[in-house]
């Protein structure tokens, strides 16, 4: 229904052009990255097993996962899940992005803030996403605008992940710097241009995200709210 609504498409349409903007960022940079290989010809896998010991996150296990850049940190076993491009790649895109989840991994470790509302969030964002829909669609056809504005509440906790997402994503990649930095794994000046321009790409994903987000979520406030009037 919201798809055929030209006032949703006005709302939305910068936001998806962001979005895709960032993918062809990502996808171009990290391919080009990707062909080139690290001073010390290490792999993804070899260069995190260094990082952790440096980063005295020797518990930290190391294991494969399938797709491309499907690369995370899970807080709840303390696992860094490389994808094999990442894992058996000599290149700089496969350092940079293994050093970024080992900044995730960092910040488990420190208890960041940020990290820790983010994963306490996820319930209730995965319950509010779907049920802010039913609450905002039913509210319009039975023209009861608190059970819309209700449904706009729960909606809002997708606006409110992201952008606690951001400063999550953008610490890990410091980190991620300054790991490779003290670590010696940045060893010339075509090293840390390529890992500044993989974290620099990543990074903007997540203010595309943030954008969309709260650009859906400015939608549905003025939507629910110009229904209000009109019943007054």
């Amino acid at each position: 229904m919201l798809l055929w609504d030209p006032t949703y498409m006005m709302f939305m349409l910068p936001g998806l052009l962001l979005v895709m903007l960032a993918q062809l960022w990502v996808s171009s940079t990290y391919r080009r990255w990707s062909q080139t290989r690290n001073t010390y010809g290490i792999s993804g896998a070899d260069a995190a097993r260094r990082l952790l010991g440096s980063g005295g996150l020797a518990d930290v296990s190391i294991q494969g996962t399938p797709g491309q850049l499907t690369d995370n940190y899970d807080p709840r076993d303390r696992t860094l899940h490389l994808s094999q491009g990442v894992a058996q790649g000599q290149s700089v895109a496969a350092m940079a992005v293994a050093a970024h989840e080992i900044g995730h991994a960092m910040q488990d470790r420190d208890g960041y803030l940020p990290l820790r509302f983010r994963v306490a969030l996820v319930p209730a964002v995965s319950l509010g996403s779907w049920l802010g829909w039913i609450l905002i669609i039913v509210g319009l056809i039975l023209q009861s605008t608190q059970l819309a504005w209700l449904g706009v509440l729960a909606f809002s906790g997708g606006a409110v992940f992201a952008l606690l997402t951001l400063p999550v994503e953008l610490n890990a990649s410091a980190r991620a710097r300054v790991l490779l930095r003290d670590s010696g794994l940045v060893a010339s000046e075509t090293d840390e241009r390529g890992v500044n321009a993989v974290l620099s790409a990543a990074a903007f994903t997540y203010i595309a995200a943030l954008a969309t987000a709260l650009l859906q979520l400015l939608y549905f406030v003025t939507m629910v709210g110009g229904m209000g009037r009109r019943r007054r």
